[in-house]
């Protein structure tokens, strides 16, 4: 469900109320890509019986982040995308450039970045801890990724 971060907060409280665990993944998820389901995929599996909750950047962010020309594929077509996947629960737009807010408001249990990331290279690490979460990796080794994708796609062009 494509959802406001209020509907997503009530969401995890009533996950909490019933004792399931919460896991917060974040991206840009331009160009969807195997990588992005892998990583999702396993974030879900690190809660079973949970949710999985979906920041999807906003195209402001995404710019911001990666440059002009980015996104390719507007956010609330990439937040369909993602919410199309049968291992996420809930999606929210988010505009910040970090992940901070998001993570402040939604209080997971858990922060599962992709196998790009080490634990210790999250931005977030330090603040998921401060509220009582903890930091994951998942996904499958970071051989796919947009900007190498688009990259090879102008070769070929």
């Amino acid at each position: 469900m494509i959802c406001t971060l209020q509907q997503a907060a009530a969401a995890r409280e009533e996950a909490r109320a019933r004792g399931a665990a919460c896991a917060v993944a974040n991206g840009a998820f331009d160009l969807l890509h195997v990588g992005h389901v892998r990583y999702l995929e396993a974030a879900k599996a690190l809660v079973p019986g949970g949710l999985l909750l979906v920041g999807v950047n906003s195209d402001a962010s995404v710019r911001a982040s990666k440059g002009p020309g980015r996104p390719i594929v507007p956010e609330r077509e990439r937040a369909e995308l993602i919410d199309a996947l049968r291992c996420v629960d809930y999606v929210v737009l988010f505009d910040e450039p970090t992940a901070a807010a998001l993570l402040t408001a939604l209080r997971p249990d858990l922060h599962v970045k992709g196998t790009d990331y080490s634990e210790g290279s999250v931005p977030e690490r330090a603040l998921v801890l401060s509220l009582g979460g903890r930091t994951a990796i998942a996904g499958d080794a970071k051989d796919h990724s947009t900007t190498e994708f688009i990259a090879r796609l102008k070769e070929r062009l």
